[in-house]
Parts: C-alpha cells; structure tokens; sequence
C-alpha cells in the first residue's frame, strides 16, 4: 500500500502548488511557442439570433449568457461589409479562416486575433455583397467554425437573411 501511495505521489510531486501570483504562471501569452490547447464546441441547442447594441447588429448564443456570434454591418453603398466576431479565446497575432457550412454553400472569412478591451477574440470582414454569405441566409442551420474555437451550430432564423438584405439595401439605396 505505501508503494501505490508513493508512486501515485510522484506525478505531484515535481509540481509546484497552485498560486494565485501571477509572476508564478510563467510567461505571457504574447510568448507562447504553440497555439492554446483547443476548446470544446459550445451547445446550440436552443441558441438563438438576437438584436445587440443597435439594429444593425445581431448576437448568437444561449439567452442569458455570453454570446457565441455576432454579425453586424457596417459601411455604406459598395463599401458595406459584413464584420463577423467569434467570441472565442485567440491566440494575440493569430489569424484563421472562419469556415461558415450550410444551405448548400460555404464561405471562408480571414479572421485575425483582435483585443477587444477584455480578451483577444476573432473578427473578420467579408462584403455585404459577396454572394457566398447566402451560406446564413436561408432556412436550414448552418456551421461555423474557427478551428481551435470548436464548431458552432447557428439554428435556422430570418434574422442573419434580414441583417444582411437590410446592409445590402442601405448600399443600393445610397447608391441611387
């Protein structure tokens, strides 16, 4: 018995005790060698699309709780565009591709690490007008996914289709 104890002792053994100092964690993120270890995929069931902070702006996520998505737009005439965040831990410096699957198309947006004043996070811009952002405008579900980030499921709703008809009308209407 005092060998099980000791030999289950040893993996613990060589390791320090927990601490809340941050001098003791070692160094920055900044400095990593290797990318964070990845997260799992968030729960869609019963997510769903919301206004944010204004109406041309909609988060994704379980009500009452942090948000998985957003889809804003921004811009004006042909220079709208569509900024899409993942509220998912990034890398600083770190870029991807934000792969969205569904309705019988895809779309891969370059989304780059961004500090958001609390997290480094993912965001990317794609044009208003690219027709691959049909992907989220139809009526069956779709998935995004950033990889390490886990893969989301986005439940069917009117309201990505809305946001992103709204964004391009505002563009062909100042364009007239």
């Amino acid at each position: 018995m005092l060998v099980t104890l000791a030999v289950l002792s040893l993996p613990t053994a060589c390791k320090p005790p927990v601490s809340d100092d941050d001098s003791s964690r070692g160094s920055a993120v900044s400095s990593r060698l290797a990318a964070s270890t990845p997260m799992n995929s968030p729960d869609s069931d019963g997510a769903i699309w919301s206004v944010g902070e204004s109406e041309a702006r909609i988060i994704y996520g379980q009500p009452g709780s942090s948000p998985y998505l957003a889809l804003a737009c921004e811009g004006e005439g042909p220079d709208a565009h569509i900024r899409i965040t993942r509220y998912a831990p990034a890398d600083e410096g770190a870029g991807a591709l934000l792969a969205l699957v569904g309705n019988s198309h895809a779309a891969r947006i370059p989304v780059d690490s961004t500090w958001n004043g609390r997290a480094w996070i993912w965001e990317g811009t794609i044009s208003a007008h690219a027709p691959n952002l049909e992907v989220i405008t139809g009526q069956r579900e779709a998935t995004a996914t950033v990889p390490g980030a886990g893969e989301i499921t986005l439940n069917p709703s009117h309201a990505p289709a809305q946001l992103i008809s709204d964004c391009r009308g505002e563009a062909s209407l100042l364009a007239q």
